[in-house]
This record gives structure tokens, sequence and C-alpha cells, in this order.
């Protein structure tokens, strides 16, 4: 994918994920959604069970494994289709991707000159702190543009 176009990409998402970002009201009920939702609308083990075409302790043990997060998405959306509930899943970042890709560019930035700055103070050719700044600013913009995989790696 090409800077421009996983930059769009990104924007897209943040957008598209906005309100998602209090993602609490979202958050697994603590014995799981499947449990919560089958007990509000009164329903039996035994009658879930039936509507998934399985065994009353096959859905306890559904239950369990979604409780303890062991559970596999297609059995939560089979679950979810027996209860007349559609399965929303969804990765939500914790701050906007653009953030996250700027806070890397920043932090790889920081490890790039601290290297170059500790070899040229060696050789007493230190630069000015002004001069310094305006290193970092253009290697972040240069890390944010150029935005591949190689951000990422951790070397």
């Amino acid at each position: 994918m090409r800077p421009e176009d996983r930059e769009a990409a990104r924007r897209q998402l943040d957008k598209r994920l906005s309100s998602a970002l209090n993602a609490d009201a979202l958050a697994r009920p603590p014995r799981g959604w499947v449990k919560a939702i089958r007990e509000a609308l009164g329903m039996t083990t035994a009658q879930l069970a039936k509507r998934l075409g399985v065994s009353q302790p096959r859905v306890v043990g559904i239950e369990q494994a979604e409780a303890k997060g062991a559970i596999t998405l297609d059995s939560l959306e089979r679950a979810a289709h027996a209860l007349d509930c559609r399965l929303v899943y969804a990765l939500v970042p914790r701050k906007p991707l653009d953030a996250l890709v700027e806070e890397r560019a920043t932090r790889l930035a920081a490890k790039r000159l601290d290297s170059t700055r500790h070899t040229m103070a060696l050789e007493a050719q230190a630069v000015d702190a002004r001069d310094e700044d305006e290193q970092r600013k253009r290697l972040i913009r240069k890390l944010i543009e150029q935005a591949g995989s190689e951000l990422w790696d951790d070397t």
C-alpha cells in the first residue's frame, strides 16, 4: 500500500471507530454477553441449547468459555444468531491511529538521533539544540510520510 493510501486508510478507520472509542460501554460483562442476554430475555440454557442444536451442558460450556475469553468467533456468532442478535467484532485502538503512528515515529526518531548525537559528541561535533530539534521534526515527518512496516520493527 502506498504511504498516502495508508494515511487515508488510517483516517478512514479512525472516523469509523470514533464512536467506539468509549469501548467501556461495550466491554464484555463479567459473565459474558451470551449469558447476560440469555438471562435478560428470560431464556433457559435448555431453551438456548435447543435453538443452537446442542446439549444443555454445551451451552453452559459456551457461556463459561466466553467468560474466560476462550470462545471462538464461530461459536459466538452461532450463539448470537440463536439469541436473535448480531455479533459485532472490532479492534478499537486506545488512541487515533494517526496518533499511534506519530508516537512511534517520535520514539524511533529519538532513538536514531540519540545514537548520532552520542557519536558526534565523542568527535566534538555537537549540534546546537535548535538544529537538533529541527532535525528531529524533519525525521518524524519523513517516518510518518513513509510509515511502512519498518516503522514497527523493534530494532
